[in-house]
């Protein structure tokens, strides 16, 4: 066993330390290979090991609920630090809502609705959490991340801690100043407006109903696989193309969305990287379009 690992264990005897967790469990796209270690610590409890990895030269990762990625077949080496349940509290002040960063998107917008605040209807089904959501301004029916929040809290990996305010965020298409500066998010505030209970909750309603009737959910997948390139819709390129249906190994594009590649079972990372390479191959063929990921590759491939 390396040593590092017993010396850290040792060092965070209070927090629940996993050795070799298959991150195939910790990612929707339920593909990866074993970090070495894998940690869920509290908001409070995260700088410190981030320090502790950062003084004893241990790579760290930092996750969410594993949306929106993809790990490699190898794996992930060092720690892997997940703002999950622990670090998931939420606190509604009249129409501000603070959010931990392991808060599912989810829950946030449906504490909004059961406080009758509207504004984040959008993110009802969006399966991420706030600090991944705020990291890559996740949006879905003409709403995003920019439009409500007020601000976001981040430490860098010296451990400093600072708030940064909606003006300072450089929010745009799924791009945000945290992706840029590589910080860590540690929670966002959102300001939302007053509403009525049951039109919020309605709207909520019909775009869940209308994720499950267009997106391919039964099966495992990282949600878009493609940016929108600007003036089309990746989904539909990848159709046109004839695409609907083409898999490499048990990775697919999905033919109820070509804009998602899904997991029929089994796929490897490698798998999935050879079916995107291929699909953007093919479409900058047919289109002259160039096709740029969503998901993010973390790992060893």
């Amino acid at each position: 066993m390396n040593s590092w690992i017993e010396d850290f264990k040792k060092h965070f005897k209070e927090l629940n330390i996993r050795e070799n967790e298959p991150m195939s469990k910790h990612s929707t796209f339920h593909i990866g290979g074993p970090a070495d270690l894998y940690v869920e610590p509290e908001i409070e409890q995260a700088g410190d090991v981030i320090s502790y990895c950062m003084d004893n030269d241990i790579p760290i990762t930092i996750l969410g609920n594993g949306s929106n990625i993809l790990v490699g077949d190898k794996g992930i080496r060092g720690v892997v630090l997940s703002f999950g349940s622990a670090a998931s509290k939420i606190k509604i002040d009249g129409n501000i809502i603070i959010a931990e960063a392991g808060a599912m998107l989810a829950k946030v917008a449906n504490e909004a609705a059961n406080n009758s605040l509207s504004g984040l209807e959008f993110a009802a089904g969006i399966p991420g959490t706030v600090g991944g959501a705020m990291l890559m301004n996740a949006g879905a029916y003409g709403g995003e991340m920019k439009d409500v929040v007020k601000s976001v809290t981040v430490m860098n990996y010296e451990g400093d801690v600072e708030m940064w305010q909606e003006d300072e965020l450089d929010l745009s298409y799924r791009h945000s100043r945290m992706m840029d500066e590589d910080v860590i998010i540690l929670s966002a505030v959102f300001e939302l407006k007053p509403g009525d209970q049951q039109e919020i909750r309605d709207v909520m309603a019909d775009y869940r109903g209308r994720r499950q009737d267009k997106q391919p959910l039964e099966y495992s997948s990282a949600g878009s696989t493609f940016k929108r390139p600007q003036g089309y819709f990746a989904g539909k390129l990848i159709m046109d193309a004839g695409l609907a249906g083409y898999s490499v190994g048990d990775a697919q594009v999905s033919e109820k969305h070509c804009g998602f590649v899904i997991n029929k079972g089994g796929a490897s990372a490698a798998e999935v990287c050879k079916l995107m390479d291929d699909v953007a191959e093919v479409v900058h063929d047919k289109y002259g379009v160039k096709l740029e990921p969503e998901v993010r590759k973390i790992g060893e491939f």
